[in-house]
């Protein structure tokens, strides 16, 4: 990703609570690759973009299923039951 692009995805993965730290791949080129890290320090961090684009979809899931009237089916407990009535002719 870009730096504007990791600009979203920072501000994204702080509104959700989201761990990461959005850093370029090279400290001393801002203008290139940015990625997802555990920490700040380049000597020390492990890439972690692919982890955080999954914890990111996973709270959009979570976030469009809770706005949902109905629960996904994953989410239902046990059988659904019920009847069908006939129209009556009158």
């Amino acid at each position: 990703m870009n730096a504007e692009e990791a600009r979203h995805v920072d501000a994204v993965l702080r509104h959700l609570g989201l761990p990461g730290v959005v850093a370029p791949e090279d400290p001393e080129n801002p203008a290139g690759v940015w990625r997802v890290y555990d920490r700040a320090d380049p000597e020390k961090r492990t890439d972690t973009t692919a982890d955080a684009l999954v914890s990111l979809a996973k709270a959009f899931r979570r976030e469009s299923r809770a706005s949902a009237s109905e629960p996904a089916q994953d989410e239902q407990k046990g059988p659904t039951r019920g009847f069908v009535i006939p129209p009556t002719d009158d």
